[in-house]
This record gives C-alpha cells, sequence and structure tokens, in this order.
C-alpha cells in the first residue's frame, strides 16, 4: 500500500501544481450543462426523462478528457521508465493510476450533480445524496478500463482520438446501468427496484478492475 499511495500522492500534488485536469473537465462539463440546459429548457416533461443520459453524456466525455491526460506527464521527458524501475509489481502501478484517476473523476462527478441540480430545478438532497453510491461504482468501472486505455493510447499521436474508440464499446454495459440507477433515484424510487442494474455495475467493476491489472503489466511495457 506505501506503493500505491506514493503513486497517488504524487498525481495529487502534481494535479494541485498545475491543475490541468480538474479545470479542463470541470469547464467542459459546465459547457455541455450549460447547453443541455438551452436545448431542453422549454420541455419540462422531456427533461424529466433526458436528465440520466445527459448526465452521464457530461460525466463520460468529462471524463475521458482527464483520462487522455493521465499519462500524458509520465510520458513527458520519459518519466514512465521511473515507474518501470521501481522495484514493485506493475499492477501496483496501475492500483496508484487508477485510484487517483477514480478520485478526480469522483470529485467532477460529485460537482457535475449539482450543476444539473441548479439548472434543471431538481432537489438537491433527494437527487445528490441516493446518487453518490451511482457515481462511485461508475467512476470507479469508468476509470478501471480508462487507465489501461490511456496507457495504451498514450504513444500514439492522436491519442485523444484512440482513447474514446477504445474505452466506449466496453463501457456501454457499465453507461446503461449507471442512467437506469439515476432515472431511479430521480423519479424517487429507491435503488433496490434496479437490482439486476446494480448488480451489473457492481460485477463491471470486480471484473474489469481485476482483468486491468493484469493486463497493465503487458501494455505499460511496450508503452
Amino acid at each position: 500500500m506505501k506503493k500505491v499511495w506514493a503513486i497517488i500522492r504524487k498525481d495529487i500534488i502534481t494535479e494541485l501544481r498545475t491543475k490541468e485536469l480538474l479545470t479542463s473537465m470541470l469547464t467542459f462539463s459546465l459547457l455541455v450543462t450549460v447547453i443541455f440546459s438551452f436545448a431542453f429548457g422549454f420541455s419540462t416533461g422531456l427533461v424529466r426523462l433526458a436528465i440520466p443520459a445527459m448526465l452521464w453524456i457530461t460525466f463520460t466525455f468529462a471524463g475521458v478528457l482527464g483520462l487522455s491526460r493521465s499519462f500524458a506527464l509520465e510520458k513527458e521527458g520519459n518519466a514512465v521508465l521511473g515507474l518501470l524501475l521501481t522495484p514493485t509489481d506493475r499492477s501496483l502501478i496501475y492500483f496508484g493510476k487508477m485510484i487517483s484517476n477514480a478520485v478526480f473523476v469522483f470529485i467532477v462527478g460529485l460537482i457535475i450533480v449539482p450543476m444539473f441540480v441548479l439548472f434543471f430545478n431538481l432537489d438537491f438532497l433527494g437527487t445528490l445524496l441516493p446518487l453518490i453510491p451511482v457515481m462511485f461504482l461508475g467512476s470507479l468501472g469508468f476509470v478501471s478500463v480508462g487507465t489501461l486505455f490511456s496507457a495504451m493510447a498514450v504513444n500514439t499521436r492522436l491519442r485523444e482520438v484512440l482513447l474514446p474508440i477504445l474505452l466506449f464499446p466496453i463501457i456501454i454495459p457499465l453507461i446503461v446501468s449507471a442512467v437506469k440507477l439515476s432515472g431511479l433515484v430521480l423519479e424517487g424510487k429507491p435503488l433496490s427496484d434496479g437490482a439486476s442494474a446494480l448488480q451489473l455495475l457492481v460485477a463491471f467493476d470486480i471484473i474489469f478492475i481485476a482483468a486491468c491489472a493484469v493486463v497493465f503489466e503487458y501494455v505499460i511495457e511496450e508503452s
């Protein structure tokens, strides 16, 4: 855990100094939310049905924007070699990067929800609190796959384009489940009503975290 924490601490300190990831993700999220609010501002009935999808569209694209920079700093100046030369298992590098990415993405997710509450006149406590576990599970699964693909795409010239092409087909089950659970929350229903979607979300997280940790060793050495 000390080795994992060292990577997390390095990423957090770097972000506090540069503020690149959070600033770009939050700016993009605000812009998309404003566009959605103007687009659906005069269709009250339609908004209620579309909010879960709009929420996760905003979250997904903002997350991809952040993940595209996940290994960019390590690549500059071949700093990634420093990680590879450390006497530790490669999976620990993956977990360190994944957790730090999950922290940033989850923070952005928690800010996106109040944006939607503000722009679409939703109940703050009735929306934010039940959505926290959904955002957490969604962030974890999203980042677990995104961290692996970010390491794969970092060597390409068009990594900002390649990353979503690789990532989106894989996370379709996660997004569908998250949208369904978010819709239940906005309707005032308990998450237990979407037990199958919740089980799929949890299963996705467990399977892909384990699989990506194993595959990461080969991906990072090719990078």
